[in-house]
């Protein structure tokens, strides 16, 4: 588990730390930081398994993120040309800080090829590289999971044989259908927790347990997935039903976006193991209030499991679901809130944030402003 994450001169980033623990939420006004640092947990996830950070620097372009070049990732107001991003890992009972310096400064061969045009950051010269990695689980292929903010929605997916092998469904979700084919139905080593089972049911297979929950979200819900023969795909789509009847399959594109949204959501967070860590951007997309509210309370017991997730959200529904879930026996020193704003002095404009505590009946101990206060807001303003 991550349990500290310090990162200097990296974006709006001037100098900030984090602590962390199971369920991390990080909310705020748009631009004021949560991608961020997001960007740097995957830059060193996608740098280590292209094999830069092992030798040459912070990779900034690949599969799951784009910076973009190197002057478009040091902080604007930086008064050295390093980046620093540290993060302190719980190992057992002890406590280990892996940390990482990347320069900024010109090629020894040309000062006109500045590494600011650069998609590689590299390490300044003899430094001392953190080792023994690959026993955390940010860096193993099985461990980790990313949903990007854009999901997929198609008739047809392509199979990831490899990708599924490590457990991933794709940063768009777009291995989700061939996941529930290869998993779906094992009751034993990929059987759901019965911690997350939804209430009433005892089936523990993945794909029961998605349609049960799926159902919570949209009503008579039932996912369907089957391999096309002779090519390497996957068809997805639904059925609904009720205590009499139940439609014809109908395909993702004639359902709203929402379903489809959300069910790399459910997989991931059923399909979770202690030990785990889960990134998904915007979990709420797509779906109406009590949908958010569900995801927030499965969020809640995911965590309760060991997982260690980073949620970027927008929605005081999911928030909500999360206090609720609180309320109902979730121990609260689990979720961690951050609210982020935008610092500024004389000289600079940075990212900083608030810290508001949940106590163990789901209340929130202080609201920033804009800490999803607008309801408040708008009720005033209508009375």
């Amino acid at each position: 588990m991550i349990k500290k994450i310090e990162i200097k001169n990296f974006k709006s980033l001037s100098n900030i730390d984090i602590d962390c623990s199971s369920l991390n939420v990080f909310t705020g006004l748009n631009g004021m930081g949560k991608s961020s640092i997001i960007q740097a947990l995957l830059a060193l996830k996608q740098s280590y398994d292209k094999g830069s950070l092992q030798k040459e620097g912070l990779s900034l372009k690949g599969e799951l993120t784009d910076i973009g070049l190197g002057k478009d990732a040091l902080y604007q107001f930086a008064s050295t040309d390093e980046i620093e991003i540290a993060l302190s890992f719980l190992d057992d009972s002890d406590v280990n800080k892996k940390s990482w310096t990347f320069t900024y400064e010109a090629n020894e061969e040309s000062d006109e090829n500045k590494y600011s045009e650069s998609d590689i950051i590299p390490y300044p010269a003899d430094i001392h590289l953190p080792t023994d990695l690959l026993r955390y689980s940010l860096f193993k292929m099985d461990k980790f999971k990313y949903l990007n903010a854009e999901r997929w929605v198609k008739n047809v997916y392509e199979m990831g044989t490899q990708q599924i092998r490590n457990r991933s469904l794709g940063i768009h979700g777009e291995y989700t259908p061939h996941y529930l084919i290869q998993y779906g139905q094992d009751n034993k080593e990929n059987s759901v927790d019965s911690s997350l089972l939804y209430e009433g049911t005892e089936v523990n297979t993945l794909d029961y347990q998605v349609s049960a929950w799926m159902n919570e979200i949209s009503p008579g819900t039932k996912v369907k997935t089957v391999k096309i023969q002779g090519v390497n795909s996957v068809k997805l789509s639904y059925e609904f039903y009720n205590d009499r009847i139940s439609t014809q399959e109908i395909s993702p594109l004639n359902v709203g976006f929402g379903i489809t949204y959300v069910l790399p959501v459910i997989v991931a967070l059923l399909s979770a193991k202690p030990g785990d860590i889960i990134i998904i951007e915007n979990p709420e997309s797509h779906i109406h209030p009590k949908g958010q509210s569900t995801i927030g309370k499965l969020l809640a017991r995911v965590a309760n499991l060991g997982v260690q997730l980073f949620i970027e959200t927008h929605s005081d529904h999911i928030i909500n679901g999360i206090r609720v879930a609180i309320k109902q026996g979730i121990p609260s020193n689990l979720i961690n809130l951050i609210f982020f704003v935008r610092g500024e002095n004389l000289d600079e404009i940075y990212s900083t944030y608030n810290n508001p505590k949940i106590d163990q009946d789901g209340r929130i101990d202080f609201w920033p402003k804009d800490f999803f206060d607008e309801w408040n807001n708008n009720l005033i303003e209508l009375l």
